[in-house]
């Protein structure tokens, strides 16, 4: 027997301290992980939930003549919208095809430049 295996045994083999009260319940011991959870949820998931979802909405919402920016920062007027992608004109006779959820904003919607013109 090693030095390591001696060790385990004595201490299996000591009885508990006699100021020692009982142990306390799996459910009090749990407490503080269960409090961390819903702090993290809270904190972390469910605002992550409400932006996720305010965005898909926002995808869901572009329509032709859309001025929008995409996630890599490029700017221009939805030419073209099919299920899964734009078509995005970013200057005269240049466009270019995006996925719809590379869509970061909607700088003004089709309704607002009319009305302003």
């Amino acid at each position: 027997m090693n030095l390591i295996d001696l060790l385990f045994l004595a201490q299996a083999a000591s009885p508990a301290p006699e100021g020692a009260g009982p142990q306390p319940s799996f459910l009090v011991s749990m407490m503080p992980l269960i409090f961390l959870f819903v702090i993290f949820y809270f904190l972390l998931i469910r605002p992550q939930q409400r932006r996720q979802k305010a965005h898909e909405k926002l995808v869901a919402a572009i329509k032709t003549g859309d001025r929008v920016v995409t996630s890599s920062g490029i700017h221009g007027i939805v030419a073209n919208v099919k299920d899964k992608t734009i078509l995005l004109k970013v200057a005269d006779n240049v466009k270019i095809e995006f996925d719809r959820g590379s869509v970061a904003s909607v700088e003004k919607s089709a309704e607002v430049s009319e009305e302003t013109k």
